[in-house]
């Protein structure tokens, strides 16, 4: 969210009712705030001021989440070292690649959203339109982290394969996850 007190990439908050939790707290570092200490009760109050509810995926949404970010990566060869698929958002840590990340971000939405209905019920099915679209489960954009060297990256593999056990969740091993070798 744009008024997350870690920070975001936006530097307005665009809907009025959550305006009132606070001014976007916009930053420019590349590195994860997550951990920064910040105040979960205006935090969790700016959630239930959201439009739709915050999704929170079943265990069997994420593993149809996990199957559409499959089919993208391997129709498009993305090379992927590390992916949690979590109650409320997804990370992964892709290799570099011809296409920018915001592309590969967006194809892999896609996949997944397109996977999802299989993993009924789509966490929007009650807010569907009247030609039986639903609004997106993704936020639009992304946040991405650079990994300037093999330290980085290795840093960011094992924070991507802990958080499943953060979140109370079995540990995830996908098949289109690659081992990362140091170079």
């Amino acid at each position: 969210m744009q008024n997350d007190p870690r920070g975001s990439w936006s530097d307005f908050v665009g809907a009025w009712e959550l305006l009132k939790y606070g001014r976007a707290t916009s930053v420019t570092t590349h590195r994860s705030l997550a951990k920064k200490p910040h105040d979960r009760e205006l935090r969790l109050a700016a959630k239930r001021a959201l439009k739709f509810p915050a999704v929170r995926f079943s265990l069997k949404q994420i593993d149809s989440v996990a199957k559409g970010f499959a089919r993208a990566a391997t129709e498009s060869g993305y090379v992927i070292y590390a992916c949690a698929v979590l109650h409320d958002h997804a990370h992964l840590v892709p290799c570099r690649d011809e296409r920018t990340i915001e592309m590969m971000t967006s194809h892999l939405k896609s996949f997944a959203t397109r996977q999802l209905p299989r993993g009924r019920p789509s966490p929007f099915d009650r807010h569907a339109r009247p030609d039986g679209s639903v609004p997106s489960v993704w936020a639009e954009g992304l946040w991405k982290v650079f990994l300037f060297d093999d330290a980085d990256t290795l840093r960011a593999i094992r924070y991507v394969n802990d958080n499943p056990a953060r979140e109370g969740l079995p540990p995830q091993q996908w098949d289109f996850v690659s081992p990362f070798f140091t170079t």
